[in-house]
């Protein structure tokens, strides 16, 4: 990265290095922030966006879920990715968003303020290693995903991701990529920042909504997989069930599946061949050689 890129900030464009906050602001000393990411892909006319419809949605209600306002409209935000695409020269890579108190919060805990908006564009690179899906290492994680009464799960907040680092750290310490949290209801949830996804039988399968994040690239999975004659279903499944699948793999923004080599003591064929079948099918959609999906790729004008 060089030193030459700029931060859309409120409005403005600003050099990198001058996107802060101050210590105490609310957003960091009360990890109030909200944020999304999503990719950009270089297409035939210039670059895409990935589902930023779907996103920005998501930012939003974030947003409204934890009583925050929002300064920009989602059509506002949409040309402002624009404007930081364009100005950074940007290819492939990841934008992200912050939405976030910079005021201080010594003593308030609750601010009526609208929240600021930062908008980040990021160049793929080594350390991202975007649509590298390497064969991956799962593990089912001491940790417990937060429950739902306790905060909004389906707000893409920065809180929410101290679970997640845990559950993280806990993979990594045992020797695993990444760990797999039941919730506190007993039943497969999600990793730290993956869908999970097991395929039983032909059927494709993964935790439903309520406990979970509504990840985009996981709805864009279910939608995408009976185009290619994949049954899908979003079902309550037990830890068990991954000791027992044919083939698992995870889903994020950066990399749309990754297919699971190894859970706990035990490997799989990876990737499997219902997991390549998907893998072949979400490639040809970033590429723009599947017009069935074109729409999921916005111009950015």
């Amino acid at each position: 990265m060089n030193d030459k890129r700029k931060v859309w900030f409120n409005g403005d464009l600003i050099p990198w290095e001058k996107a802060t906050v101050p210590l105490l602001s609310h957003g960091f000393a009360r990890a109030s922030a909200i944020f999304e990411v999503f990719g950009i892909h270089e297409g035939p006319d210039g670059p895409a966006a990935f589902r930023m419809d779907k996103h920005l949605r998501r930012l939003m209600n974030s947003a409204q879920s934890l009583g925050m306002k929002m300064a920009y409209s989602a059509e506002e935000i949409s040309e402002a990715v624009a404007e930081t695409v364009r100005v950074n020269d940007m290819g492939r890579g990841l934008i992200k968003m912050m939405a976030y108190w910079s005021e201080e919060a010594i003593i308030h805990l609750v601010l009526e303020s609208k929240l600021d908006l930062a908008i980040f564009a990021i160049p793929d690179s080594e350390e991202l290693k975007l649509d590298n899906a390497q064969p991956i290492s799962a593990c089912l994680s001491k940790w417990r995903k937060i429950h739902p009464e306790t905060v909004p799960v389906s707000a893409k907040a920065c809180s929410n991701y101290l679970n997640a680092y845990l559950a993280r750290r806990d993979a990594n310490v045992r020797g695993f990529d990444i760990g797999l949290m039941a919730g506190t209801d007993g039943f497969l949830a999600e990793g730290s920042t993956e869908s999970v996804f097991i395929v039983k039988d032909g059927v494709l399968k993964t935790p439903p909504l309520g406990r979970v994040l509504s990840g985009i690239s996981r709805m864009s999975i279910l939608q995408a997989a009976p185009a290619i004659g994949i049954p899908t279903s979003e079902e309550t499944l037990s830890p068990e069930a991954l000791f027992t699948a044919d083939e698992i793999f995870t889903s994020h923004t950066g990399i749309k599946i990754s297919p699971v080599a190894r859970f706990e003591n035990r490997s799989f064929e990876a990737p499997g061949p219902v997991t390549s079948q998907l893998m072949e099918l979400m490639t040809n959609i970033l590429n723009f050689s599947d017009s069935r999906f074109k729409d999921w790729l916005q111009p950015l004008k």
